[in-house]
């Protein structure tokens, strides 16, 4: 499938986006731990949340997680700790991300795990028990996810969990909403120095929990916004509050620098609100950021960048060619055909200065089983009317109706065939 994109005149529309996928998938282990109480509300109707439902709810032999990456961390973790015997398996991609740091360090505190395929990748075969737990080091510069899969275990172990972090580390917000989850469903888990992590060996108890909307969702809006040449355009954001965990959030702190401005109807501290983004008429010739914490926001800033014509260079991306697919490679090969020349240093960082290439004439970009991809390149249309996005289905993963929520910004959203 194939999707062609162009913009409105007039960028003006109410959008309430999705729920917050981190926060759901989180909620729905630590729910389980907790062996019951009321199920989260709000809960995320994404393809990532909606195989760990499943999982949970039926628990079969073999838990196929498709491409849900958080899915294959968190259940691994889980399963580790549930009696029983289940092979956890997924896509083809899925099979060549890699998963050895997580098995290492639940086998160290006890776990039964075998490799049924390729060491050091999936697919699992887990048998669940209870653990010891106890003092465990682990790398801090791996996927925030190995982290928090261990962390919300922790309370379920015989002795806790004494989790120390070497190195740099990496998606520290990820880690933070990942506690304060934790100890909202009664667990006492906290930093205790700059590197480590105390999780006391004390159980869940089962609550009522409302869950945000996604702020991750929120930064292609923004992206949008930032392209539009209407100063009097206004995007109201539904379901997002004033100082929230999730790391994402950020996104208004950065966009401000590239000319939106962001105001809350309400500025009570974790309530969720309408937010509402306006032009400032004010934005940075140049942008320098580190993603280390917030790596899932980098397509939409290269792409946004590049478009405004505002050079960047941006760090802290190491984990994006672990991704759903390599997302240093795939950004520079799409953007050439935009015309920008993006260079990479040994996978860490991508950098724009204002390199062009010609562009191509009908461009259509791949979204390469990322649904990032798409979403990221999909508000270009602002600046390239006409953009077509190759396999625009991938969005299911995280954000299924963004197609649906473009049309009703005003954005003509057309199907074609798949070019040759």
């Amino acid at each position: 499938m194939q999707y062609i994109i162009y913009p409105p005149e007039k960028l003006n529309a109410t959008i309430t986006l999705p729920a917050s996928k981190s926060i759901s998938n989180r909620a729905l282990i630590i729910h389980a731990l907790a062996g019951g109480g009321p199920m989260p509300e709000n809960l995320s109707d994404c393809d990532d949340t909606e195989v760990i439902v499943k999982a949970l709810n039926d628990m079969p032999e073999v838990i196929d997680i498709k491409a849900a990456g958080t899915a294959m961390r968190f259940m691994t973790a889980f399963l580790a700790v549930t009696p029983g015997v289940h092979t956890i398996t997924g896509t083809e991609r899925m099979l060549h991300r890699p998963i050895g740091v997580l098995v290492d360090a639940l086998r160290y505190i006890g776990a039964e795990i075998e490799y049924a395929g390729e060491e050091g990748y999936p697919p699992l075969r887990i048998t669940g028990k209870r653990l010891d737990g106890g003092p465990l080091v682990i790398a801090g510069n791996v996927s925030s996810q190995y982290i928090s899969a261990l962390l919300m275990i922790g309370p379920v172990l015989r002795g806790g969990l004494e989790l120390r972090l070497t190195g740099e580390i990496i998606s520290r917000p990820y880690i933070d909403l990942t506690l304060w989850l934790m100890n909202a469903y009664g667990a006492e888990a906290e930093w205790n120095d700059i590197d480590t992590i105390t999780v006391k060996p004390k159980p869940y108890t089962g609550r009522r929990w409302l869950i945000e909307n996604d702020w991750s969702a929120a930064s292609y809006w923004y992206e949008m916004m930032a392209l539009s040449n209407n100063r009097d355009d206004e995007l109201a954001l539904a379901g997002l509050a004033d100082g929230s965990m999730q790391g994402d959030s950020s996104a208004r702190y950065i966009f401000s620098l590239l000319g939106v401005k962001t105001t809350f109807d309400c500025t009570e501290q974790g309530l969720p609100t309408t937010i509402r983004l306006r032009h400032t008429g004010h934005r940075l010739p140049r942008l320098e950021y580190d993603f280390v914490n917030s790596p899932d926001m980098a397509q939409t800033f290269v792409a946004c960048c590049a478009a405004m014509d505002i050079k960047f260079r941006f760090t802290g991306l190491q984990t994006l060619k672990i991704k759903e697919t390599d997302r240093i490679e795939a950004l520079k090969t799409e953007m050439r055909k935009l015309g920008y020349v993006l260079h990479d240093v040994e996978g860490r960082e991508l950098t724009w200065k204002g390199e062009r290439c010609e562009a191509q004439t009908h461009p259509a970009i791949d979204t390469y089983d990322d649904h990032r991809m798409a979403m990221a390149f999909a508000p270009l249309a602002m600046r390239h009317p006409g953009l077509r996005i190759n396999n625009p289905e991938v969005v299911s993963k995280s954000y299924p109706h963004f197609w649906d929520d473009l049309r009703r910004a005003g954005y003509t959203v057309e199907e074609a065939g798949q070019e040759a």
